[in-house]
Protein backbone atom coordinates (compact mmCIF):
# COMPACT_ATOMS: atom_id res chain seq x y z
CA UNK A 1 0.00 0.00 0.00
CA UNK A 2 2.92 2.81 1.12
CA UNK A 3 4.26 1.82 -2.56
CA UNK A 4 1.04 2.84 -3.95
CA UNK A 5 2.21 6.81 -3.13
CA UNK A 6 5.04 8.54 -3.26
CA UNK A 7 5.65 11.21 -0.70
CA UNK A 8 3.89 9.69 2.48
CA UNK A 9 5.69 10.15 6.05
CA UNK A 10 7.99 7.19 7.03
CA UNK A 11 6.34 5.07 9.67
CA UNK A 12 7.53 5.27 13.38
CA UNK A 13 5.95 1.51 14.52
CA UNK A 14 5.55 -1.74 13.33
CA UNK A 15 2.25 -2.74 13.08
CA UNK A 16 -0.03 -5.51 14.89
CA UNK A 17 -3.79 -6.46 14.08
CA UNK A 18 -6.60 -7.72 15.48
CA UNK A 19 -9.30 -8.64 13.06
CA UNK A 20 -12.85 -10.16 13.49
CA UNK A 21 -13.70 -8.05 16.76
CA UNK A 22 -17.54 -8.22 17.77
CA UNK A 23 -18.65 -5.23 18.91
CA UNK A 24 -22.22 -4.58 20.50
CA UNK A 25 -24.67 -2.25 18.62
CA UNK A 26 -27.16 -0.16 20.01
CA UNK A 27 -29.84 -2.99 19.38
CA UNK A 28 -27.28 -5.52 20.21
CA UNK A 29 -26.16 -6.46 17.01
CA UNK A 30 -22.58 -7.58 16.36
CA UNK A 31 -20.72 -4.78 14.70
CA UNK A 32 -17.32 -6.42 13.27
CA UNK A 33 -14.29 -4.28 13.95
CA UNK A 34 -11.15 -4.90 12.99
CA UNK A 35 -7.86 -3.29 15.76
CA UNK A 36 -4.71 -2.28 14.16
CA UNK A 37 -2.12 -0.76 16.46
CA UNK A 38 1.40 0.09 16.99
CA UNK A 39 3.66 -2.34 18.16
CA UNK A 40 5.37 -0.39 21.07
CA UNK A 41 5.86 0.29 24.39
CA UNK A 42 3.73 3.12 26.15
CA UNK A 43 0.14 4.62 25.36
CA UNK A 44 -1.00 5.85 22.16
CA UNK A 45 -4.08 7.41 21.28
CA UNK A 46 -6.73 5.74 19.35
CA UNK A 47 -8.86 6.63 16.17
CA UNK A 48 -12.30 5.23 15.63
CA UNK A 49 -12.71 4.58 11.62
CA UNK A 50 -16.53 3.11 10.65
CA UNK A 51 -17.82 2.08 7.25
CA UNK A 52 -20.09 0.85 5.32
CA UNK A 53 -17.73 0.19 2.80
CA UNK A 54 -15.90 -2.81 4.23
CA UNK A 55 -12.60 -3.35 6.31
CA UNK A 56 -10.43 -4.76 3.82
CA UNK A 57 -8.66 -2.62 0.62
CA UNK A 58 -7.99 0.10 0.64
CA UNK A 59 -9.40 0.77 3.94
CA UNK A 60 -7.96 -1.26 6.11
CA UNK A 61 -4.30 -0.13 4.50
CA UNK A 62 -5.00 3.32 3.74
CA UNK A 63 -6.30 4.58 7.50
CA UNK A 64 -5.89 1.13 10.03
CA UNK A 65 -2.36 0.18 8.49
CA UNK A 66 -1.22 3.64 7.94
CA UNK A 67 -2.05 5.52 10.67
CA UNK A 68 -1.29 2.91 13.06
CA UNK A 69 2.09 2.83 11.87
CA UNK A 70 2.12 6.21 13.29
CA UNK A 71 1.21 5.58 16.25
CA UNK A 72 -2.17 5.01 16.76
CA UNK A 73 -4.53 2.73 17.43
CA UNK A 74 -7.11 2.33 14.79
CA UNK A 75 -10.57 0.81 15.00
CA UNK A 76 -11.73 0.27 11.73
CA UNK A 77 -15.71 -1.26 12.21
CA UNK A 78 -18.56 -2.19 9.53
CA UNK A 79 -21.21 -0.37 10.20
CA UNK A 80 -24.90 -2.21 11.60
CA UNK A 81 -25.84 -4.94 8.80
CA UNK A 82 -21.90 -3.80 6.21
CA UNK A 83 -19.12 -6.08 6.01
CA UNK A 84 -20.38 -8.98 7.98
CA UNK A 85 -21.81 -6.89 11.02
CA UNK A 86 -25.40 -8.03 12.67
CA UNK A 87 -28.64 -5.87 11.50
CA UNK A 88 -30.21 -4.14 8.71
CA UNK A 89 -27.71 -0.80 7.37
CA UNK A 90 -30.43 2.29 7.42
CA UNK A 91 -28.75 5.39 5.67
CA UNK A 92 -28.68 7.66 8.73
CA UNK A 93 -30.92 6.19 11.45
CA UNK A 94 -28.31 3.94 13.62
CA UNK A 95 -24.94 5.55 13.34
CA UNK A 96 -25.37 8.14 16.30
CA UNK A 97 -26.66 5.24 18.47
CA UNK A 98 -24.37 2.72 17.20
CA UNK A 99 -21.27 5.10 17.56
CA UNK A 100 -21.97 5.59 21.31
CA UNK A 101 -22.15 2.13 21.55
CA UNK A 102 -18.45 1.66 20.39
CA UNK A 103 -17.30 4.02 22.43
CA UNK A 104 -18.68 2.51 25.50
CA UNK A 105 -16.87 -0.79 24.62
CA UNK A 106 -13.74 1.35 24.14
CA UNK A 107 -13.71 2.56 27.36
CA UNK A 108 -13.46 -1.14 28.33
CA UNK A 109 -10.32 -1.54 26.46
CA UNK A 110 -7.11 -1.97 28.59
CA UNK A 111 -5.11 -0.01 25.84
CA UNK A 112 -7.73 2.48 25.39
CA UNK A 113 -6.27 6.17 27.39
CA UNK A 114 -8.90 8.09 26.88
CA UNK A 115 -7.69 9.97 24.17
CA UNK A 116 -10.40 9.63 20.81
CA UNK A 117 -10.26 10.76 17.01
CA UNK A 118 -11.62 10.02 14.22
CA UNK A 119 -10.84 10.30 10.63
CA UNK A 120 -12.60 8.94 7.35
CA UNK A 121 -13.87 10.04 3.85
CA UNK A 122 -17.66 10.46 2.27
CA UNK A 123 -20.12 8.54 4.82
CA UNK A 124 -17.36 7.88 6.83
CA UNK A 125 -17.54 11.20 7.81
CA UNK A 126 -21.28 11.28 8.04
CA UNK A 127 -20.76 8.70 11.11
CA UNK A 128 -18.16 11.59 12.80
CA UNK A 129 -21.14 14.00 12.72
CA UNK A 130 -22.99 11.27 14.24
CA UNK A 131 -21.27 10.97 17.04
CA UNK A 132 -20.44 14.89 17.78
CA UNK A 133 -24.57 15.58 17.96
CA UNK A 134 -23.56 14.61 21.39
CA UNK A 135 -19.65 14.32 21.49
CA UNK A 136 -18.05 12.24 23.96
CA UNK A 137 -15.43 13.82 26.31
CA UNK A 138 -13.24 11.86 25.12
CA UNK A 139 -13.24 12.77 21.36
CA UNK A 140 -10.12 15.00 21.11
CA UNK A 141 -9.96 15.71 17.07
CA UNK A 142 -11.85 15.18 13.99
CA UNK A 143 -10.68 15.20 10.44
CA UNK A 144 -13.63 14.84 8.05
CA UNK A 145 -12.25 14.13 4.28
CA UNK A 146 -14.73 14.66 1.30
CA UNK A 147 -17.33 14.12 4.17
CA UNK A 148 -21.47 13.90 3.60
CA UNK A 149 -23.68 15.55 6.58
CA UNK A 150 -26.56 15.63 4.42
CA UNK A 151 -28.22 12.69 2.86
CA UNK A 152 -31.05 14.61 1.47
CA UNK A 153 -28.51 17.44 -0.24
CA UNK A 154 -26.31 14.83 -1.53
CA UNK A 155 -29.89 12.88 -3.61
CA UNK A 156 -31.44 15.70 -4.42
CA UNK A 157 -30.68 19.86 -5.94
CA UNK A 158 -33.72 22.02 -5.60
CA UNK A 159 -35.97 18.60 -5.75
CA UNK A 160 -34.26 17.06 -8.79
CA UNK A 161 -32.32 13.69 -8.22
CA UNK A 162 -28.98 13.35 -8.55
CA UNK A 163 -29.37 10.11 -10.60
CA UNK A 164 -26.08 9.00 -11.54
CA UNK A 165 -24.24 9.85 -8.50
CA UNK A 166 -27.60 8.27 -6.37
CA UNK A 167 -26.94 5.09 -8.24
CA UNK A 168 -22.95 5.34 -7.81
CA UNK A 169 -23.30 5.24 -4.24
CA UNK A 170 -25.96 2.81 -4.31
CA UNK A 171 -23.34 0.45 -5.80
CA UNK A 172 -20.95 0.99 -3.51
CA UNK A 173 -22.87 0.85 -0.05
CA UNK A 174 -24.60 -2.90 -1.24
CA UNK A 175 -21.07 -4.23 -2.58
CA UNK A 176 -17.77 -2.76 -1.54
CA UNK A 177 -18.01 -4.07 1.92
CA UNK A 178 -18.43 -7.81 -0.32
CA UNK A 179 -14.92 -7.77 -1.13
CA UNK A 180 -13.03 -6.71 -4.46
CA UNK A 181 -14.48 -9.18 -7.10
CA UNK A 182 -18.28 -8.84 -6.02
CA UNK A 183 -17.54 -4.69 -6.08
CA UNK A 184 -15.79 -5.13 -9.60
CA UNK A 185 -18.73 -6.97 -10.95
CA UNK A 186 -21.17 -4.83 -9.98
CA UNK A 187 -19.14 -2.24 -10.93
CA UNK A 188 -19.17 -3.12 -14.51
CA UNK A 189 -22.40 -3.79 -14.55
CA UNK A 190 -23.99 -0.85 -13.76
CA UNK A 191 -21.92 0.40 -16.62
CA UNK A 192 -23.23 -1.69 -19.24
CA UNK A 193 -27.23 -0.81 -17.84
CA UNK A 194 -25.89 2.76 -16.76
CA UNK A 195 -28.41 4.21 -19.78
CA UNK A 196 -31.29 1.66 -19.30
CA UNK A 197 -31.38 2.78 -15.88
CA UNK A 198 -31.49 6.25 -16.70
CA UNK A 199 -33.58 6.34 -19.20
CA UNK A 200 -36.48 4.23 -17.88
CA UNK A 201 -39.72 5.21 -18.06
CA UNK A 202 -40.95 5.47 -15.12
CA UNK A 203 -37.74 5.83 -13.38
CA UNK A 204 -39.06 4.04 -10.58
CA UNK A 205 -37.41 0.56 -10.04
CA UNK A 206 -35.58 0.90 -13.48
CA UNK A 207 -32.25 0.44 -11.79
CA UNK A 208 -33.01 -2.73 -10.24
CA UNK A 209 -31.33 -5.00 -13.18
CA UNK A 210 -28.15 -2.34 -13.12
CA UNK A 211 -27.90 -3.07 -9.71
CA UNK A 212 -28.41 -6.50 -9.01
CA UNK A 213 -31.78 -6.46 -7.01
CA UNK A 214 -33.57 -3.79 -5.19
CA UNK A 215 -31.79 -1.08 -2.81
CA UNK A 216 -34.88 -0.39 -0.17
CA UNK A 217 -33.03 2.50 1.19
CA UNK A 218 -32.40 4.19 -2.70
CA UNK A 219 -36.04 3.57 -3.72
CA UNK A 220 -37.47 5.38 -0.32
CA UNK A 221 -34.48 8.39 -0.72
CA UNK A 222 -35.66 8.63 -4.39
CA UNK A 223 -39.11 9.13 -3.59
CA UNK A 224 -39.13 11.76 -1.32
CA UNK A 225 -37.37 14.85 -3.26
CA UNK A 226 -38.66 17.23 -0.37
CA UNK A 227 -36.43 17.96 2.05
CA UNK A 228 -39.30 18.75 4.27
CA UNK A 229 -40.61 16.05 4.20
CA UNK A 230 -40.96 13.68 7.37
CA UNK A 231 -39.18 10.96 6.18
CA UNK A 232 -35.86 12.91 6.28
CA UNK A 233 -36.28 14.26 10.09
CA UNK A 234 -33.15 13.54 11.50
CA UNK A 235 -31.09 12.68 8.74
CA UNK A 236 -28.97 16.25 8.43
CA UNK A 237 -26.25 16.32 11.10
CA UNK A 238 -25.17 19.87 10.10
CA UNK A 239 -26.83 21.10 13.67
CA UNK A 240 -23.82 19.47 15.16
CA UNK A 241 -21.32 21.76 13.56
CA UNK A 242 -23.45 24.54 15.03
CA UNK A 243 -22.15 23.97 18.74
CA UNK A 244 -18.76 21.59 18.15
CA UNK A 245 -15.82 22.55 20.19
CA UNK A 246 -13.68 19.64 18.92
CA UNK A 247 -10.61 21.02 16.91
CA UNK A 248 -11.78 19.63 13.30
CA UNK A 249 -9.72 19.72 9.84
CA UNK A 250 -12.18 19.62 6.84
CA UNK A 251 -10.74 18.34 3.57
CA UNK A 252 -12.10 17.95 0.43
CA UNK A 253 -11.71 19.62 -3.68
CA UNK A 254 -13.14 21.18 -5.82
CA UNK A 255 -14.73 18.95 -8.14
CA UNK A 256 -15.75 16.86 -5.34
CA UNK A 257 -19.20 15.83 -5.00
CA UNK A 258 -19.72 16.88 -1.33
CA UNK A 259 -17.76 20.42 -1.85
CA UNK A 260 -20.77 22.51 -0.52
CA UNK A 261 -21.14 20.01 2.23
CA UNK A 262 -17.59 20.71 3.41
CA UNK A 263 -17.63 24.31 3.07
CA UNK A 264 -21.09 24.70 4.85
CA UNK A 265 -19.52 22.57 7.65
CA UNK A 266 -16.61 24.81 7.52
CA UNK A 267 -18.83 28.19 7.93
CA UNK A 268 -20.51 26.37 10.76
CA UNK A 269 -18.08 25.62 12.53
CA UNK A 270 -16.37 29.10 12.29
CA UNK A 271 -19.27 30.59 13.33
CA UNK A 272 -19.25 28.39 16.26
CA UNK A 273 -15.71 29.35 17.46
CA UNK A 274 -14.25 26.18 16.68
CA UNK A 275 -10.76 25.30 15.99
CA UNK A 276 -11.10 24.59 12.47
CA UNK A 277 -8.77 23.57 9.41
CA UNK A 278 -10.08 23.58 5.76
CA UNK A 279 -7.99 22.31 2.78
CA UNK A 280 -9.25 22.40 -0.65
CA UNK A 281 -7.33 20.63 -3.75
CA UNK A 282 -7.45 20.03 -6.97
CA UNK A 283 -9.81 17.27 -6.38
CA UNK A 284 -13.05 14.89 -7.22
CA UNK A 285 -14.63 12.75 -4.64
CA UNK A 286 -12.45 10.01 -5.33
CA UNK A 287 -9.39 11.22 -6.76
CA UNK A 288 -8.85 12.95 -3.18
CA UNK A 289 -7.61 9.77 -1.84
CA UNK A 290 -5.83 8.61 -4.87
CA UNK A 291 -3.57 10.68 -6.62
CA UNK A 292 -4.51 13.80 -3.52
CA UNK A 293 -3.80 10.75 -0.58
CA UNK A 294 -0.02 11.89 -0.03
CA UNK A 295 -1.30 15.98 0.93
CA UNK A 296 -4.77 14.66 2.73
CA UNK A 297 -2.70 11.72 4.41
CA UNK A 298 -0.02 14.32 5.41
CA UNK A 299 -2.79 17.08 6.60
CA UNK A 300 -4.95 14.76 8.46
CA UNK A 301 -1.89 13.33 10.54
CA UNK A 302 -0.80 16.62 11.13
CA UNK A 303 -4.20 17.48 12.95
CA UNK A 304 -4.35 14.28 14.27
CA UNK A 305 -0.75 14.51 16.07
CA UNK A 306 -1.65 17.73 16.90
CA UNK A 307 -4.68 17.56 19.06
CA UNK A 308 -4.06 13.74 20.38
CA UNK A 309 -0.35 13.79 20.85
CA UNK A 310 0.47 17.80 21.55
CA UNK A 311 2.89 17.54 18.07
CA UNK A 312 2.05 20.84 16.60
CA UNK A 313 5.00 20.74 14.53
CA UNK A 314 3.63 19.74 11.51
CA UNK A 315 0.55 22.04 11.38
CA UNK A 316 0.54 24.89 8.65
CA UNK A 317 0.73 28.18 9.79
CA UNK A 318 -2.69 29.36 8.03
CA UNK A 319 -5.75 27.64 8.76
CA UNK A 320 -7.31 27.25 5.21
CA UNK A 321 -5.59 26.20 2.50
CA UNK A 322 -6.66 26.25 -1.52
CA UNK A 323 -5.48 25.16 -4.75
CA UNK A 324 -6.12 28.05 -7.58
CA UNK A 325 -7.44 26.10 -10.62
CA UNK A 326 -7.14 27.37 -14.28
CA UNK A 327 -3.48 28.99 -15.61
CA UNK A 328 -1.40 29.42 -12.80
CA UNK A 329 2.11 29.08 -13.98
CA UNK A 330 5.06 30.75 -12.66
CA UNK A 331 3.27 30.60 -9.54
CA UNK A 332 2.56 28.21 -6.32
CA UNK A 333 -1.29 27.13 -6.84
CA UNK A 334 -1.81 26.69 -3.37
CA UNK A 335 -2.96 29.78 -1.38
CA UNK A 336 -2.70 29.94 2.47
CA UNK A 337 -5.73 32.01 3.67
CA UNK A 338 -6.71 32.95 7.50
CA UNK A 339 -10.39 31.97 6.22
CA UNK A 340 -12.42 31.26 3.45
CA UNK A 341 -14.19 33.41 1.49
CA UNK A 342 -10.77 35.33 1.55
CA UNK A 343 -11.97 39.22 1.05
CA UNK A 344 -12.81 40.33 -2.46
CA UNK A 345 -15.88 42.17 -4.10
CA UNK A 346 -19.11 40.36 -5.61
CA UNK A 347 -18.87 40.99 -9.45
CA UNK A 348 -21.81 40.70 -11.52
CA UNK A 349 -21.75 39.79 -15.73
CA UNK A 350 -24.86 39.86 -18.00
CA UNK A 351 -25.80 37.65 -20.79
CA UNK A 352 -26.31 40.04 -23.43
CA UNK A 353 -27.39 40.29 -27.22
CA UNK A 354 -24.60 38.20 -29.72
CA UNK A 355 -23.74 35.53 -27.07
CA UNK A 356 -21.62 37.82 -25.33
CA UNK A 357 -20.94 38.34 -21.24
CA UNK A 358 -20.88 41.70 -20.20
CA UNK A 359 -20.40 43.86 -17.15
CA UNK A 360 -22.71 46.46 -18.26
CA UNK A 361 -26.09 46.10 -16.84
CA UNK A 362 -29.26 45.81 -19.63
CA UNK A 363 -31.53 48.96 -19.52
CA UNK A 364 -34.65 46.80 -19.46
CA UNK A 365 -35.71 43.39 -19.88
CA UNK A 366 -36.05 41.79 -23.02
CA UNK A 367 -36.56 38.55 -24.76
CA UNK A 368 -32.78 37.84 -25.74
CA UNK A 369 -32.49 34.06 -26.63
CA UNK A 370 -34.33 31.10 -26.72
CA UNK A 371 -33.76 26.84 -26.59
CA UNK A 372 -35.80 23.79 -27.11
CA UNK A 373 -34.98 21.13 -25.09
CA UNK A 374 -36.09 17.58 -25.38
CA UNK A 375 -36.27 15.65 -22.59
CA UNK A 376 -36.20 12.75 -24.99
CA UNK A 377 -32.82 13.80 -25.98
CA UNK A 378 -31.54 15.24 -22.95
CA UNK A 379 -28.50 17.65 -22.95
CA UNK A 380 -25.42 15.31 -21.60
CA UNK A 381 -23.63 16.20 -18.63
CA UNK A 382 -20.28 16.43 -19.21
CA UNK A 383 -17.47 16.57 -16.11
CA UNK A 384 -18.05 18.26 -13.16
CA UNK A 385 -18.75 16.91 -9.14
CA UNK A 386 -19.38 13.11 -10.39
CA UNK A 387 -18.27 9.79 -8.51
CA UNK A 388 -18.22 8.39 -12.42
CA UNK A 389 -14.02 8.65 -13.92
CA UNK A 390 -15.68 11.61 -16.29
CA UNK A 391 -15.77 13.65 -13.43
CA UNK A 392 -13.64 17.44 -13.00
CA UNK A 393 -12.64 19.68 -15.48
CA UNK A 394 -13.27 18.73 -19.23
CA UNK A 395 -13.41 20.30 -22.63
CA UNK A 396 -17.01 21.56 -23.17
CA UNK A 397 -16.50 22.04 -26.81
CA UNK A 398 -18.93 18.72 -27.49
CA UNK A 399 -21.61 20.39 -25.13
CA UNK A 400 -21.67 23.92 -26.70
CA UNK A 401 -22.17 22.30 -29.96
CA UNK A 402 -25.74 21.63 -29.09
CA UNK A 403 -28.36 23.45 -30.25
CA UNK A 404 -30.01 22.32 -27.03
CA UNK A 405 -26.97 24.46 -25.03
CA UNK A 406 -26.85 28.92 -24.82
CA UNK A 407 -23.17 30.11 -24.03
CA UNK A 408 -22.22 33.68 -23.45
CA UNK A 409 -18.44 34.46 -23.54
CA UNK A 410 -17.11 37.87 -22.37
CA UNK A 411 -13.84 39.09 -24.55
CA UNK A 412 -10.36 37.91 -23.56
CA UNK A 413 -8.68 39.35 -20.65
CA UNK A 414 -6.19 41.97 -21.02
CA UNK A 415 -4.91 40.70 -17.39
CA UNK A 416 -5.39 37.67 -14.68
CA UNK A 417 -8.75 37.51 -13.33
CA UNK A 418 -9.36 35.52 -9.92
CA UNK A 419 -12.57 34.41 -8.84
CA UNK A 420 -12.47 33.19 -5.38
CA UNK A 421 -15.84 32.30 -3.47
CA UNK A 422 -19.29 31.39 -4.13
CA UNK A 423 -20.77 31.72 -7.64
CA UNK A 424 -24.59 31.86 -8.52
CA UNK A 425 -26.57 33.10 -11.22
CA UNK A 426 -30.04 34.73 -11.49
CA UNK A 427 -31.95 34.26 -14.46
CA UNK A 428 -35.16 35.56 -16.11
CA UNK A 429 -36.66 33.37 -18.14
CA UNK A 430 -40.69 31.98 -19.53
CA UNK A 431 -41.20 28.64 -20.72
CA UNK A 432 -44.15 27.61 -22.84
CA UNK A 433 -44.76 24.41 -20.58
CA UNK A 434 -43.85 26.33 -17.33
CA UNK A 435 -42.22 23.08 -16.27
CA UNK A 436 -38.39 22.59 -17.13
CA UNK A 437 -35.38 23.05 -15.07
CA UNK A 438 -31.98 25.06 -15.92
CA UNK A 439 -28.39 24.11 -15.69
CA UNK A 440 -26.24 26.51 -15.38
CA UNK A 441 -22.35 26.68 -15.84
CA UNK A 442 -19.12 28.90 -15.38
CA UNK A 443 -16.32 28.28 -18.29
CA UNK A 444 -12.46 29.18 -18.76
CA UNK A 445 -11.87 29.25 -22.96
CA UNK A 446 -8.16 29.34 -23.37
CA UNK A 447 -6.63 30.95 -26.71
CA UNK A 448 -7.42 27.99 -28.98
CA UNK A 449 -10.89 28.12 -27.48
CA UNK A 450 -10.74 25.12 -25.09
CA UNK A 451 -14.40 25.93 -22.68
CA UNK A 452 -13.32 23.92 -19.41
CA UNK A 453 -15.98 23.77 -16.85
CA UNK A 454 -14.90 25.23 -13.43
CA UNK A 455 -17.80 25.11 -11.62
CA UNK A 456 -22.15 24.98 -12.10
CA UNK A 457 -25.61 24.28 -10.45
CA UNK A 458 -29.01 23.38 -10.98
CA UNK A 459 -32.31 24.85 -9.96
CA UNK A 460 -36.07 23.84 -10.88
CA UNK A 461 -38.64 26.66 -12.73
CA UNK A 462 -41.81 26.42 -10.97
CA UNK A 463 -44.18 29.16 -12.84
CA UNK A 464 -47.05 29.03 -15.08
CA UNK A 465 -46.50 28.68 -19.03
CA UNK A 466 -45.39 31.70 -21.01
CA UNK A 467 -44.74 33.74 -17.25
CA UNK A 468 -41.66 35.12 -16.39
CA UNK A 469 -39.51 33.58 -13.52
CA UNK A 470 -36.93 35.20 -12.01
CA UNK A 471 -34.86 32.19 -10.06
CA UNK A 472 -31.61 31.84 -8.18
CA UNK A 473 -29.27 28.97 -8.70
CA UNK A 474 -25.96 28.34 -6.65
CA UNK A 475 -23.53 27.17 -8.37
CA UNK A 476 -20.98 26.49 -5.52
CA UNK A 477 -17.89 27.89 -5.24
CA UNK A 478 -14.25 27.90 -6.89
CA UNK A 479 -10.81 29.35 -6.56
CA UNK A 480 -9.89 30.22 -10.28
CA UNK A 481 -7.23 31.90 -11.58
CA UNK A 482 -8.93 32.92 -15.75
CA UNK A 483 -5.21 34.03 -17.05
CA UNK A 484 -5.01 36.85 -19.72
CA UNK A 485 -5.85 36.31 -23.13
CA UNK A 486 -8.55 34.10 -21.80
CA UNK A 487 -12.09 34.46 -21.73
CA UNK A 488 -15.15 33.67 -19.21
CA UNK A 489 -18.18 31.84 -20.43
CA UNK A 490 -22.12 31.82 -19.01
CA UNK A 491 -23.33 28.12 -20.33
CA UNK A 492 -27.19 27.62 -19.85
CA UNK A 493 -29.03 24.55 -20.40
CA UNK A 494 -32.33 23.07 -19.65
CA UNK A 495 -30.57 19.75 -17.77
CA UNK A 496 -27.55 17.40 -17.00
CA UNK A 497 -28.31 14.05 -17.58
CA UNK A 498 -27.79 11.34 -16.76
CA UNK A 499 -26.38 13.33 -13.61
CA UNK A 500 -29.68 14.71 -13.07
CA UNK A 501 -32.63 13.19 -13.62
CA UNK A 502 -34.66 14.41 -16.61
CA UNK A 503 -37.79 16.83 -16.04
CA UNK A 504 -40.79 15.22 -18.08
CA UNK A 505 -41.96 19.01 -19.06
CA UNK A 506 -45.53 17.72 -17.88
CA UNK A 507 -45.44 18.41 -14.18
CA UNK A 508 -45.38 14.98 -13.42
CA UNK A 509 -42.73 13.75 -11.03
CA UNK A 510 -39.65 12.38 -12.62
CA UNK A 511 -39.94 9.22 -10.95
CA UNK A 512 -43.68 7.96 -12.28
CA UNK A 513 -43.40 9.72 -15.81
CA UNK A 514 -44.12 8.06 -18.76
CA UNK A 515 -44.38 10.58 -21.22
CA UNK A 516 -42.06 13.71 -22.12
CA UNK A 517 -42.74 17.18 -23.45
CA UNK A 518 -40.21 18.97 -25.64
CA UNK A 519 -40.43 22.76 -23.71
CA UNK A 520 -39.27 26.35 -25.29
CA UNK A 521 -36.88 27.75 -23.04
CA UNK A 522 -36.37 31.84 -23.24
CA UNK A 523 -33.86 33.73 -21.29
CA UNK A 524 -34.18 37.49 -20.87
CA UNK A 525 -31.66 40.27 -20.72
CA UNK A 526 -31.49 40.86 -16.77
CA UNK A 527 -30.38 37.35 -16.90
CA UNK A 528 -26.93 37.67 -14.28
CA UNK A 529 -23.61 35.49 -13.33
CA UNK A 530 -22.34 36.94 -9.76
CA UNK A 531 -19.22 35.74 -8.19
CA UNK A 532 -16.47 37.08 -5.96
CA UNK A 533 -13.25 38.68 -7.93
CA UNK A 534 -10.07 39.29 -6.28
CA UNK A 535 -6.45 40.39 -6.86
CA UNK A 536 -4.07 38.29 -7.98
CA UNK A 537 -1.18 36.99 -5.91
CA UNK A 538 1.68 39.42 -5.42
CA UNK A 539 -0.51 42.67 -7.11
Amino acid sequence: MRATWRGLPAGRHAVGWEPGLEVPAADGSPLVTDHYFPRGEGDFPTLLVRSPYGRGIPWGPMYGLLFAEHGFHVVVQSCRGTGGSGGTFHLWRNEAADGRATLAWLREQPWFDGRLGTVGPSYLGYVQWALALDPPPELKAMVVQVGLHDPHAFLHADGVLHLENALVIALGMTYQHRGVRPFLKATLRLQRRLREATTAQPLRGGHVRALGGEVPWLDEAMAHPDAADPYWHGASLAGAAERLRVPTALITGWHDVLAGQTLDQYARLRNAGCDTALLMGPWTHTSALQRGWPEVFGESLAWLRAHLCGDTSGLRPAPVRVHTGGDTRGEDPWRDLAAWPPPGTDATWYAAPGGHLVEQPPTDSAQLASFRHDPADPTPSLGGPLLSRTAGPRDNAPLEARDDVLTFTGPPLAEPLDVMGPVSARLTLSTDTGHTDVFTRLCDVDPQGRSVNVCDGLGRVRAEAGQEARISVPMGSTAHRFAAGHRMRWQISAGAHPRYARNPGTGELPLDATAFTPVRVTLHTDSALTARRTGSPGR
